[in-house]
């Protein structure tokens, strides 16, 4: 249980960032591509932890960390690079062609990766892992481009402050387990 309740508290921390950017695409626009990307990003929500997994589990054995540590490090690194971005209040310029929805995609997955990296650290079940992590990005960016529509980017500051701190808390304990 405590598994499960740990990558799910990942999985909505790293849909912060998604669900912040996706507010501000969903005030942009009712184009008719905003309705794909919510696919496009829970499936790079699903591939970068499997490739995440596979570079951390060699540098485990490289640098001889073990995973609760590499994890607790990735996740306070995480937590620091959302809060720059958080504090440096950033327009953000999204093109919505192919090429920038796999662009906005890879850009909000590569915390998934880096999460993937120490993810052995929680579970063994690196794909169920992965596709809980894929299923809240793509829940929590349709539903930043849903209430996006009808609101202003208020809500995006504080769902990025709230992920900084989930991060920020579970990388302090990872560190320490």
């Amino acid at each position: 249980m405590k598994e499960i309740v740990s990558i799910l508290m990942i999985g909505v921390s790293l849909s912060m960032d998604t669900f912040s950017l996706s507010l501000s695409l969903g005030s942009l626009s009712q184009n008719k591509t905003l309705k794909i990307i919510p696919l496009v990003v829970g499936l790079f929500h699903f591939f970068m932890p499997i490739l995440g997994n596979l570079i951390g589990q060699k540098l485990v054995v490289v640098f001889s960390l073990t995973s609760h540590i590499l994890l607790g490090f990735i996740l306070i690194a995480l937590a620091i690079n959302l809060a720059i971005h958080y504090f440096k209040d950033e327009d953000v310029h999204i093109n919505l062609s192919f090429l920038g929805i796999i662009l906005f995609a890879l850009s909000v997955s590569f915390d998934s990766f880096t999460v993937g990296m120490g993810l052995r650290a929680i579970t063994e079940k690196i794909d169920v892992a992965s596709a809980i992590f894929a299923l809240c990005s793509a829940s929590f960016t349709y539903l930043g481009i849903l209430i996006g529509r009808y609101s202003s980017q208020f809500l995006g500051k504080y769902a990025s402050l709230i992920g900084i701190i989930v991060l920020l808390c579970l990388g302090v304990y990872h560190l320490f387990v």
